[in-house]
């Protein structure tokens, strides 16, 4: 990932020059899955106790669908922040860099940053959250104490209650949901989700769309594979 002039999070992300390259999946309420085949996968891939960790997670977006928004917000963030650790994709998959389905991310109960932010992304948009409302945001992160940390890539989950609002900030590095204001060691790069791709710097990327991530589009049809319909 090139780096950028660093910009406080907030700035960046509600300019007025922010722009939404491309669109491409049409929004929608909810994801459509054959659960009891996402059930049994789960448990003939990785067990009994991925299993659980499964129902639990379907327990959970039950009860958030009929919760309001912030409601779903906490419920969703929590349940990963809780079941599931962090372990860096070489560890698992053998690779620098993968991006696991929701299934894999459970059967496994454990991922990294990205796996974080889209797990939870696709259950909010499951219990009910827009898909608009929702960006995966690519960020550099500062770890450390303020002033002598390292900037390191990282992706976070935003949530956008309307289009120019602030937006919240669900992570696995800062379990509490806190406006992007309140997270000065983020700095955005881009975000996207399932309808386009936004720079941070406002600078146009022509042709630029979420077909082109290709992480993003090895996702999405594993995930069909699986029993999804992203």
């Amino acid at each position: 990932m090139s780096l950028i002039k660093a910009k406080p999070i907030v700035r960046a992300l509600l300019r007025p020059v922010f722009i939404l390259i491309a669109c491409g999946i049409a929004a929608c309420a909810a994801l459509a899955h054959d659960t009891e085949r996402l059930q049994r996968l789960i448990a003939q891939r990785f067990g009994s106790e991925a299993s659980a960790r499964y129902n639990d997670w379907r327990e959970v977006i039950q009860q958030a669908a009929s919760a309001a928004e912030a409601d779903k917000l906490r419920r969703v963030n929590e349940f990963f922040n809780r079941r599931v650790r962090f372990v860096d994709d070489q560890q698992i998959w053998g690779r620098a860099d993968y991006w696991a389905s929701p299934l894999e991310f459970l059967g496994h109960g454990a991922g990294d940053c990205e796996d974080f932010a889209i797990a939870k992304y696709f259950s909010l948009i499951e219990a009910g959250v827009e898909r608009g409302k929702l960006r995966l945001i690519y960020v550099r992160a500062v770890i450390g104490l303020p002033g002598s940390g390292v900037p390191v890539a990282h992706m976070v989950l935003g949530y956008y209650a309307t289009p120019v609002a602030e937006p919240l900030v669900l992570d696995n590095l800062v379990t509490e949901i806190r406006p992007a204001s309140r997270r000065p060691d983020l700095t955005p790069v881009f975000s996207f989700n399932g309808e386009g791709v936004w720079t941070a710097t406002g600078v146009d990327r022509p042709g630029m769309s979420v077909e082109r991530l290709a992480r993003w589009t090895e996702l999405v049809q594993r995930m069909r594979g699986e029993g999804f319909e992203p």
